[in-house]
């Protein structure tokens, strides 16, 4: 019984020895033959003599597979080679060299010369380099997986003239073998190859590769690998960044801090807003205490900012850890940070101080891109130091002189920014008021040349309503005129539920006016007209010089008063706060100026109120409020 046991344990291991000289394509034929003969031989010695000792000794005697030739003289010179002409000269010598000490060469041959584009065109106009080429072109099927996905590269990186046949060659083996290649290989292709294959026009072996390791992506174990893969070749196949960021939750724990900003700096690069993977990515940097420097947090609070995405406790960390690291930060960094913020709105008052303070430390070497960039999100969130003068008067030093030279849209940018912040100057309102400017914004389809007219409509009343010493010019009234249209966005359900009770209230449509289209680039949510009493009184029987197309001839009546009803949603805010920002405060400020009571409609307030009545009674004190206010000024 033990024989025969023997003999059905050997011929299945036979069977096994066969599979694999099937499967391993690319070892020597010698090799090949070695694996055969050592299967046959197992075998017959088995059934001779069944006993274990035996089994082992001849075992023992022979190698059964062979994964590599053994280190040689050779490999040790192609190793230590520090010259292209040492690595030549070892195809004239006595060397025995295999089929992979071509290609070996080759390889080394490109990271010498790496940083030396002239050597390297001289090299491959050398009879020894093309004598190379082509022996390794001969070899190819014989050359292993890992030495063939580093030739690949090393043909790419030494510019080899187009078409190249020997080039060519390689490429069609790689694509041969894809299915064979190990994952690893395939990230190495794709780190390393994936933009030459894009550039020399190997679309069908870039089409592949990226097919392979989209089916393939459950191989995937380590977090190096999915993030290499996500950032080399995420953005060239939708189906497989969807992969990716799958296993990109998965692993997500084992990610470091350089790990999770390679991540969120390639979903921001490609605005892949995945929210399951930003979520755990936050929790993992809220949770972990690990260290971030300064370059991780500047590369996170920019992913997070372009995203869109806010997480109160990442901001806050963020916010927290780059506070030491100000002094330190070179300007483009500074309003790098200060526009990262701006889209988070996040307002952190120590931080934005810091930020002025180390701008007025280094005001001689402020750049006014820079200078800019800063201003624009200090705008954006509203936001004025506490060293207000000394930082205005550098934004106007430095701005002044070039403004008039600066591209059209960053002139009108930069003066709204000064508007919403309480700084314009008149000179500076001439400069973007001029006929000439506003004349290319008119009438463009294009939705950035359309909110840069809007805002053109918004600087040209601060000059009206702000600045009653400003003579011109202004916009012309048919320009304003067209720029002046209701929003055609969906309605919020905020702004239904507004309505509905609005109407509720008024009883009658004579009494008031929904989505009220201004002169001043700004829409009114509603407007009602009280009398002296506080009885509402018909809008279309009195003169409205503040619409877009005035209507009534009729005088006020005394004591008569107009109120503006303004409802605020929840992006309307700096995050995690009550206060507007810039833009709505402009807005705010605007319809103040026009002579209107103002009625604040805040989502946070608005959420409370449960019933009708209850948002009726809500309204008619919000009313009160605003005409007794008025009354005690």
């Amino acid at each position: 019984m033990p024989a025969i046991m023997a003999v059905r344990l050997m011929k299945q291991c036979t069977c096994l020895l066969r599979e694999a000289t099937r499967l391993v394509p690319t070892i020597a034929p010698v090799a090949r033959l070695r694996l055969a003969g050592v299967a046959c031989k197992t075998l017959t010695s088995s059934v001779s003599s069944p006993s274990s000792g035996s089994l082992t000794e001849l075992l023992g005697k022979e190698q059964v597979f062979t994964p590599y030739p053994e280190h040689q003289e050779v490999d040790y010179l192609i190793e230590k080679a520090t010259r292209p002409e040492e690595l030549l000269g070892l195809l004239g010598g006595d060397h025995h060299l295999h089929h992979n000490h071509a290609a070996l060469i080759l390889i080394r041959l490109s990271y010498l010369l790496s940083e030396k584009p002239k050597e390297k065109a001289l090299l491959v106009e050398d009879a020894r380099f093309q004598q190379l080429v082509s022996q390794v072109n001969s070899q190819i099927t014989s050359i292993w997986h890992g030495t063939l996905v580093k030739l690949l590269r090393s043909l790419y990186t030494l510019v080899l003239p187009r078409p190249c046949k020997e080039l060519q060659s390689v490429e069609q083996e790689v694509r041969w073998r894809l299915r064979r290649l190990k994952y690893k290989h395939l990230v190495y292709l794709a780190e390393s190859c994936a933009s030459f294959m894009r550039e020399q026009h190997s679309q069908e072996l870039l089409a592949e590769l990226l097919l392979h390791l989209e089916r393939r992506w459950t191989e995937i174990s380590d977090s190096r690998t999915v993030v290499t893969v996500m950032v080399k070749a995420g953005h060239l196949s939708e189906p497989l960044m969807s992969r990716l960021e799958d296993k990109c939750l998965e692993l997500v724990e084992q990610f470091g801090p350089e790990e999770l900003r390679k991540v969120l700096v390639t979903l921001a690069a490609q605005s892949r807003r995945s929210v399951p993977l930003l979520r755990a990515i936050s929790y993992h940097l809220v949770q972990k205490p690990f260290p971030l420097t300064k370059g991780v947090l500047l590369d996170l609070a920019y992913a997070y900012g372009k995203l869109n995405f806010h997480q109160t406790q990442v901001s806050q960390r963020l916010a927290a850890d780059l506070l030491p690291f100000i002094p330190s930060m070179t300007l483009g960094e500074v309003a790098r940070c200060a526009k990262s913020f701006a889209f988070l709105k996040w307002l952190n008052l120590p931080l934005f101080e810091a930020f002025t303070q180390h701008l007025l430390s280094r005001a001689q070497d402020v750049s006014l891109p820079h200078l800019c960039s800063i201003l624009l999100a200090f705008a954006r969130l509203n936001f004025r130091p506490e060293q207000e003068d000394q930082f205005f008067n550098l934004v106007h030093d430095k701005l002044d002189p070039m403004l008039g030279s600066l591209e059209p849209a960053l002139q009108v940018d930069l003066v709204w920014a000064l508007c919403v912040l309480q700084q314009v100057r008149e000179a500076e309102l001439q400069t973007v008021l001029h006929p000439g400017l506003h004349k290319q914004f008119l009438g463009s389809k294009s939705p950035k040349d359309q909110s840069t007219f809007q805002k053109l409509v918004h600087i040209n009343t601060t000059a009206l309503l702000e600045h009653p010493d400003y003579k011109g010019p202004f916009l012309p009234d048919s320009a304003v005129a067209l720029s002046s249209s209701s929003s055609s966005k969906k309605m919020t359900p905020l702004q239904k539920e507004l309505q509905e009770t609005l109407k509720t209230l008024l009883g009658s449509t004579d009494q008031g006016s929904l989505e009220v289209v201004t002169q001043y680039g700004w829409v009114l949510d509603a407007e009602v007209l009280l009398d002296a009493d506080g009885h509402f009184l018909p809008l279309r029987d009195f003169v409205a010089p503040h619409l877009a197309q005035p209507v009534g001839n009729q005088p006020l009546p005394p004591g008569a008063k107009r109120i503006a009803f303004l409802r605020w949603e929840f992006p309307n805010f700096n995050s995690r706060s009550k206060d507007l920002l810039g833009r709505f405060v402009l807005a705010r400020r605007h319809v103040l100026a026009a002579g209107f009571l103002v009625v604040d409609v805040p989502y946070y307030e608005w959420l409370d109120l449960k019933s009708a009545w209850q948002k009726g009674a809500y309204l008619k004190d919000k009313i009160r409020k605003a005409v007794a206010e008025e009354l005690a000024k």
